[in-house]
C-alpha cells in the first residue's frame, strides 16, 4: 500500500469517526464558537481531500479532533 492510499485511508476514517460524533454533541453557548471552529476544520477537511491535498486533509482532520478531546478534557462538552 502507498503512502498517498495510507493517508488517504486514514483521513477518511478519521472524518467519517467524527462525523458520527458530532451529531451527539449538544451545543451551548459556552461551545457554540468551539463547535463551529470543528465543523469549519471538517469542511476544510472534505474540501482538502476532494481537491487531492492529502496532507491538508489529515491535518485539518487532526485539528478538528484535537480540538474536539480538549473541549471534553476541559468539560466544555457534556
Amino acid at each position: 500500500m502507498t503512502t498517498e492510499t495510507q493517508l488517504k485511508a486514514e483521513t477518511e476514517k478519521w472524518l467519517s469517526r467524527i462525523e458520527k460524533e458530532m451529531p451527539k454533541v449538544k451545543e451551548t453557548e459556552k461551545n457554540k464558537s468551539y463547535l463551529g471552529n470543528i465543523n469549519a476544520y471538517i469542511s476544510d477537511c472534505r474540501h482538502f481531500m476532494k481537491g487531492g491535498k492529502l496532507i491538508l486533509g489529515f491535518e485539518a482532520i487532526i485539528w478538528a479532533w484535537a480540538n474536539l478531546n480538549i473541549l471534553k478534557e476541559l468539560k466544555i462538552l457534556d
